[in-house]
């Protein structure tokens, strides 16, 4: 659309559209943080360019399958050109994760993803444990130290129950 990009504000259901979600959810991200509030005029009240901005790096940033709790720390550490990028890459230059591996859960190999998140985060890859059905631990190639201890301590933990319950 032209005119998201001409425009300067936006009704609450004028930029939801744009972006392609709800009025509700934009309300909920403002809720969550994850977008600043804008200024509080009844009926009256925009939007403005940055949430706009913001919103469509949110979008990029699901189609990476990450969580919001995580998208909101990739959105504190974005400079507005950074999320101008983000959000204007199109589905196609997303990338998908790429398949996991389907050994048993406690037994499974940390697998190097290639999933890049964002050029500024620096992570260039993430490691994958699918610990039980259903239930994996993801870990940043750029995490701390830590971070990593605690990924692993996780991971022991759960390789330790799931030994003693019948699959």
């Amino acid at each position: 659309m032209s005119t998201t990009k001409t425009r300067k504000e936006w009704k609450l259901t004028e930029l939801a559209e744009a972006v392609g979600v709800s009025p509700r959810t934009v309300r909920y991200y403002v809720q969550r943080g994850l977008l600043p509030a804008p200024p509080f005029k009844g009926p009256d009240t925009v939007y403005g360019e940055e949430h706009l901005l913001r919103l469509k790096a949110i979008r990029a940033l699901q189609a990476r399958f990450l969580p919001l709790d995580a998208i909101q720390v990739e959105l504190a550490r974005l400079s507005p050109e950074e999320l101008e990028a983000l959000g204007e890459a199109g589905p196609h230059d997303v990338p998908a994760p790429t398949a996991g591996t389907s050994a048993p859960a406690p037994h499974a190999e940390p697998v190097k993803q290639g999933v890049p998140v964002s050029p500024s985060a620096g992570v260039t890859s993430w490691r994958r444990w699918e610990l039980a059905p259903g239930l994996e631990l993801h870990l940043a190639d750029t995490a701390d130290e830590k971070t990593r201890a605690l990924a692993e301590r996780m991971r022991a933990l759960i390789q330790d129950s799931w030994g003693k319950v019948e699959p």
